[in-house]
Order: C-alpha cells, then structure tokens, then sequence
C-alpha cells in the first residue's frame, strides 16, 4: 500500500464515483461542444458572404461530424468499462473493484478528461478561426490531440477487456472514426486557409466607393515604392556584375601574363599576404 503512487488526491473508494462523473462530464462538454458549433455555424451565416462562408461552413461541417464521432466513442467506452465491471469484479461492488484496479481507474479518468479538454479546445479554436481572431494551425493541433487522447482511452479501455468482446471492437472501430474525422478537419482547414489567403486580398464585395477609393491610393503608393525599389535593385545589380567582370578580367590578364613570363622569385623578407579572394 504505501508503494502505490498516490497520483490522485482521493480515497480508493471514491474512484468509482469519480469514473461515472468524468464520464458524464465528458458527454456534457461534447454536447455543449456540438450546441456551441451550431451557433456558429448560425452566426458565420449571417455575417460573412463569399468564399469566407463556405470556407467556415466547410471547417465547422467538419468540426460537428468530429464531435458525432467522439460522442458515440464515449458512449461506447462507457459500456466497456460497465462490462468490464460486471465481468471483473464477482461478488465485490463496483466501487471495490475500482479499488483494487486503482491504477488502471485513474489512467480511465485521465484519458476520459483529456478527450472532453480535446472537444473543449477545438470549439474555442474553431470560433476564433470563424472570428477572424485565431489560427488555422490551432485547429489542427487540436485535431491531433483528440485523436492521441482517443487512442489512450481505447489503449485504458482495452486492458481489462476480453479480447472477444463486442463493445471493445464496437470501440476500436468508433476510435478510426474519430482519427478519420480528425483527418478530415486537418484537410478542411488547410484547404481553406489556402482558399482565404489567395481571395483575401481579391475580394471588394462589401466596400464603399469611398473605401475603394483610399484601398486604390493605398495601392498605388506600393506601386511606386515597389517600382523605386525594383529599379534601385536592378543598378545594385548592375554595378555588382559590372565589378566581378573587373575582378574576373584582371584575374585572367594576370594569368596570362603569367604563363607568357615566370614571376621572379621573391625576396626573403619581402614576402607579401597574398590577396583575399573575392566573392562574385
């Protein structure tokens, strides 16, 4: 007893208890979660138009089927783990068995939280893509964590269960879904981040005359400063070709000078350092 890590600060006999709150804990925040997508998804319709519409709607379609996937793993690891308790723990009560498999409860309840703190952070990330206020990169890296926290609650589940049991291939079959839907959010949201950063700078639709006006101005300034610097580039150029000629003509006349007459051997003490070499 005292060689068991102490990993989380409760009694054995509430491991149990703590197991079904997790897990109903994650079936609620992946519920909140879908609700959360659909007001967005509503909010994104009435405010944007365009290529941006359907880039949000695509990565939110996306996002939602993710959501569908992880909430039917949940339930089905949910089942497991009632089946794994009945069939495990013979006449001792659910909380006992917890007990006695203590490490394995808490690596349940570890892998349970990383999934709901998963579906939690990709809705945030989500909405602030869809606001304009974040990174499409976040939505992938949380797409990557839903789908490592879904292999440890598989890996948690598969333990303690019969190799030959339904729930447990109903479950490994739920967890490549989740992966392939994860996938899918990966590819929507690169696509349209690709999509937007080549339309952005193309897209006029909702300005005034005014605004078109001051954004035609702004565009001519760069123009110029743009033409300044391409031509004050091209004389950089010029003048750097034009020494290394000069460089590389002198070289060859000292060539062949050479070959026509030897140099006289230098003196002693006369030695001179030997010139740099230059870079073209």
């Amino acid at each position: 007893q005292e060689l068991r890590p102490k990993s989380l600060d409760i009694k054995q006999e509430e491991l149990g208890d703590m197991v079904e709150k997790e897990m109903a804990s994650t079936s609620e925040a992946i519920e909140d979660a879908v609700r959360r997508i659909e007001e967005m998804m509503s909010q994104a319709r009435n405010e944007s138009s365009g290529v941006k519409l359907e880039v949000n709607e695509r990565i939110l379609n996306s996002c939602t089927d993710l959501m569908k996937a992880i909430r039917l793993l949940v339930t089905t690891s949910t089942n497991l783990q009632k089946e794994i308790v009945e069939s495990g723990r013979g006449a001792a009560t659910t909380q006992e068995f917890y007990a006695k498999n203590s490490r394995w409860t808490e690596g349940l309840i570890s892998a349970s939280k990383a999934v709901g703190w998963g579906a939690t952070q990709l809705v945030e990330s989500a909405d602030r893509v869809v606001l304009h206020t974040g990174k499409y990169e976040e939505l992938i890296v949380c797409s990557h964590e839903i789908a490592a926290s879904t292999a440890q609650l598989v890996a948690a589940s598969k333990v303690k269960a019969e190799k030959s049991s339904r729930n447990l291939a109903r479950l490994q079959e739920c967890s490549r879904n989740v992966n392939e839907m994860a996938a899918n959010v990966v590819a929507s949201t690169k696509s349209g981040q690709e999509q937007i950063e080549e339309k952005d700078t193309m897209d006029f639709s909702g300005m005034s005359l005014i605004k078109l006006k001051k954004e035609e101005m702004e565009t001519q300034v760069k123009v110029l400063e743009l033409e300044k610097r391409l031509e004050g580039e091209r004389v950089r150029l010029g003048e750097l070709r034009k020494q290394h000629y000069v460089l590389a003509g002198g070289c060859e006349d000292t060539a062949e000078e050479g070959e026509a007459r030897p140099a006289p051997a230098p003196r002693r003490g006369i030695l001179k350092k030997p010139p740099i070499a230059q870079k073209p």
